[in-house]
């Protein structure tokens, strides 16, 4: 019998496992892909293990809903800081180790939810594929195409598994995004996630390499720029420092709410 928690951060759910005492099984991935099923278990697009760090506050183990192990989840990071401030873990500061490095986390608590900030990896460089479509590491690999038409009213699924199933990406896999700009520092996203296999309500990775992209798309100057992006389940803002000349980023933040739904006990 273990005790569970349930986390979301603009509708991208997480099941969270306090596992500071390393009894979780780990390497058992199909129990994970069952507890994260939605009809058989408790049904999360991930699941996330808050263990011991020798060499931060914690570390954060995150796996898919398909039961593997993946890369770094932007909104899982906010809600695993969310979770380790209600565990007294850190106060509202942390440095928490995951699969790609070192984060930074700021957590102000506000009732049963916390608006979390949280620093990302720098992207030294992108891949501009043509005026459309972007490619770029944010922790985990995103594809991003700019549409002109409304997204709201696209078949994401079969248009992104177009790309996620190509010959380039079907063995490794890439997140697809989608994205529509309003002004130069708003844009509108709707993310298909591997792993999840489907369309997610939000991506922070992907919220992140959107906002990223949307500085070449927009030709922004270099400097420091917010972007507010649009998801389909809330809102949420990358700010970042813009090269121009090396279309390089620096001084990531991913910010936006991250909310404790419920906790409860599960045999597994």
């Amino acid at each position: 019998m273990i005790t569970f928690y349930k986390y979301q951060g603009t509708g991208n759910d997480f099941i969270m496992i306090d596992d500071r005492a390393s009894v979780f099984p780990s390497e058992n991935n199909t129990l994970v892909a069952k507890l994260c099923d939605r009809k058989f278990g408790i049904g999360a697009d991930g699941l996330i293990l808050l263990q011991k760090s020798n060499t931060a506050d914690f570390f954060m183990k995150y796996y898919n809903s398909d039961g593997n192990e993946s890369s770094m989840c932007g909104n899982g990071g906010r809600c695993i800081a969310a979770f380790a401030n209600q565990l007294k873990i850190v106060g509202n500061k942390t440095i928490f180790h995951a699969v790609d490095g070192n984060h930074d986390a700021h957590i102000t608590e506000q009732g049963n939810a916390y608006n979390v900030k949280l620093k990302m990896q720098d992207v030294p460089s992108i891949e501009v594929r043509d005026q459309h479509s972007i490619v770029l590491n944010t922790g985990s690999p995103h594809f991003v195409v700019l549409k002109n038409e409304n997204i709201d009213s696209l078949n994401i699924v079969e248009e992104a598994r177009k790309i996620r199933y190509n010959e380039e990406f079907k063995k490794s896999g890439i997140n697809v995004n989608f994205i529509n700009i309003g002004h130069k520092n708003e844009l509108h996203i709707r993310t298909y996630e591997r792993g999840v296999e489907d369309e997610t309500l939000s991506c922070g990775t992907g919220v992140t390499a959107a906002a990223l992209s949307s500085a070449i798309i927009n030709n922004l100057e270099s400097g420091n720029h917010t972007i507010a992006v649009n998801t389909k389940g809330g809102n949420l803002s990358v700010t970042f420092n813009y090269n121009k000349n090396t279309c390089a980023f620096t001084d990531i933040w991913l910010i936006g709410e991250a909310v404790k739904v419920f906790e409860g006990q599960i045999n597994i």
